[in-house]
């Protein structure tokens, strides 16, 4: 920790036999400790010194966001909010289009490959003359946005890769680490039965960047517009972290801040918990105004509905835990759930990013 610059200071747990020491405690700077958290959470530090390697180079973040586009209405919707935010921010756009081809001639057993037909190979040339096709239309139609004034004059290229979606976008995002990745959903219109395979649930949950996901019925169209923000918390440490990083990030917008929890009945201690982490982040932003609720209900995807709408949320936020693919499948967690059950967008913040 004093490696990044943070002062600290060892004490003996052992208070009534100070020379035999059952184990020590190391306290530091409150306002140190969003950054200590960080650090203790990542797992890099530790293997240098299990293993004894160096730690890895991290490439820096770029300066682009991504957008992945599937040439949807709601797509569009994702691009809209996109540019304007790359405006606020001084970013560039990058529009990223994953199609699939039914077949990967290096993926065919070595005898299949010379039993690949003419017929196959003319069908691949279709769908990869369609897809740059799509996104010339795509990029036109934005230019035309541009001049006319829907979106601001952002600089924006269009990328086309082969390969299952949700694995090239999670690809691309590790290669490049873009500061966030913005796509669009259909939100509640969104059949249940499609939860398993959205791209956009696959992406949040394994991605390592922080992700907006924007449903096509999103009332704002410009993130001036934003005034409130419901962040949810489990009261688990790396939330701090989470909303940390989420303030660094979005200092520049002037919102109120609501600290949720839901429980299926009201308990004291979790108001006196949120009350506490209220007060720690009023005294690190002073000028931010932070409210806080626990909602009591047995449904937590109706709790927050109407949460949302009593409160007039304009974007939920919450942290990602990594989860491994078991629990995934069995156990779709809350961000996957609520983009199938809301219509307010959903921001969730990676804090291994």
């Amino acid at each position: 920790m004093e490696n990044e610059g943070i002062e600290t200071y060892i004490h003996n747990v052992n208070q009534i036999q100070p020379v035999v020491s059952s184990g020590v405690r190391l306290r530091i700077k409150e306002s140190d400790l969003p950054r200590a958290l960080k650090i203790t959470e990542s797992s890099v530090w530790l293997s240098e010194s299990i293993v004894g390697e160096n730690l890895p180079k991290v490439k820096s973040k770029s300066n682009k966001i991504l957008i992945p586009v599937d040439f949807s209405s709601y797509s569009l919707k994702a691009c809209g909010l996109g540019f304007n935010l790359a405006k606020l921010e001084n970013l560039e756009v990058v529009l990223l289009h994953v199609y699939f081809t039914p077949i990967y001639a290096s993926s065919l057993p070595y005898g299949d490959v010379f039993n690949y037909q003419m017929g196959d190979e003319e069908s691949v040339k279709t769908i990869i003359k369609k897809v740059h096709a799509d996104l010339n239309l795509l990029s036109d139609k934005i230019k035309e946005k541009i001049s006319s004034g829907e979106f601001p004059d952002v600089k924006f290229s269009c990328i086309l890769r082969e390969g299952i979606p949700e694995e090239e976008i999670l690809r691309y995002a590790k290669e490049q680490r873009p500061p966030i990745i913005i796509m669009g959903t259909r939100g509640k219109n969104q059949k249940d039965i499609d939860l398993i395979g959205s791209v956009t649930a696959e992406v949040i949950e394994r991605s390592r960047t922080t992700v907006l996901a924007i449903p096509e019925n999103t009332r704002f169209k410009q993130f001036n517009e934003i005034k409130r923000i419901a962040f949810l918390t489990n009261f688990d440490q790396r939330d701090l972290i989470a909303f940390e990083s989420f303030f660094s990030a979005w200092k520049s917008f002037h919102f109120s801040v609501s600290l949720i929890h839901f429980a299926e009945s009201k308990d004291t201690w979790d108001e006196i918990k949120l009350a506490g982490i209220k007060e720690y982040f009023h005294k690190q932003y002073p000028n931010l105004e932070i409210h806080y609720d626990v909602v009591t209900n047995e449904n937590i995807l109706k709790g927050l509905d109407k949460y949302i709408k009593e409160n007039e949320i304009d974007i939920i936020t919450l942290t990602s835990y990594k989860r491994n693919i078991f629990a995934r499948l069995f156990n779709p967690g809350i961000a996957r759930k609520m983009i199938f059950h809301s219509d307010t967008p959903l921001l969730v913040i990676n804090i291994n990013d």
